[in-house]
């Protein structure tokens, strides 16, 4: 009997006669970072996100009591070109931000060790196929509007990007009156210019907009346009001020 039992022994690993196998739930994390310095995290889906897009991926081990130490192998690559691995790394989590746009493929390997040090399971297992984490990225889109009404009435106040912008992964922009001084600029494409210059409402007339930026899809924005300032306009509701003198 005893010479059954070794020869058992030495056939399967010790936590195939256990059968209790440790388990891994690859799973992957967007990370939104508010303006008010707040940050917001959802689980990965397969909809369309905006670049920069930041994704923690975790292995979410359990059942690893009595085993020896994990080996994770993370990859993820561009759909296009799956040969092309942008990220190799064996950590248990990794950390990663996409600045392109297109589909991406993120899968997890696992080999769970024994105590003595030999291999004891393996996941995916042979035949079977990997959880798979998709990641997309949208194509850039950038547009500005024509004019601004800064007084307050909550209609257009303020010269921003126009809603629907996405995946612009570098921005600059700046706004100059007609005789080339510089009213404002900004670097951030959730920032915005409000009309003033020195704590005061500029005249009504036209300033220029001057924006240079770069998309997830490698696309570059040069943007020189007029914009007009109609501080009078509200929209229809109530009196609105005249501004202050262009500075």
């Amino acid at each position: 009997m005893m010479r059954f039992i070794t020869i058992l022994l030495l056939i399967f690993p010790v936590c195939a006669i256990a059968q209790t196998f440790p388990e891994v739930d690859p799973t992957g994390y967007f990370i939104f970072e508010n303006q008010d310095g707040s940050v917001d995290t959802t689980e990965a889906s397969s909809g369309v996100q905006n670049a920069p897009l930041k994704v923690i991926f975790k292995a979410n081990p359990s059942g690893l009591e009595g085993y020896g130490i994990p080996r994770y192998e993370w990859k993820i690559w561009n759909n296009e070109d799956p040969s092309n691995i942008l990220i190799h790394r064996m950590e248990e989590n990794i950390e990663y931000t996409f600045t392109s746009s297109g589909a991406f493929t993120a899968q997890l390997y696992v080999t769970f060790y024994n105590a003595d040090g030999s291999i004891c399971y393996e996941f995916p297992e042979e035949g079977e196929d990997p959880k798979t984490i998709f990641i997309n990225i949208s194509e850039s889109i950038l547009e500005f509007p024509n004019g601004i009404s800064p007084n307050n009435d909550g209609w257009n106040d303020t010269l921003k990007p126009k809603d629907g912008y996405q995946s612009i992964v570098s921005f600059r922009a700046a706004v100059f009156n007609r005789w080339g001084t510089k009213l404002y600029s900004w670097d951030d494409v959730d920032g915005e210019w409000d009309g003033t210059y020195k704590g005061k409402v500029v005249k009504d007339g036209v300033y220029f907009l001057v924006v240079s930026a770069k998309g997830a899809d490698g696309r570059s924005y040069s943007i020189k346009k007029t914009i007009s300032v109609i501080s009078g306009y509200n929209n229809g509701e109530g009196e609105a001020g005249t501004g202050d003198e262009e500075q």
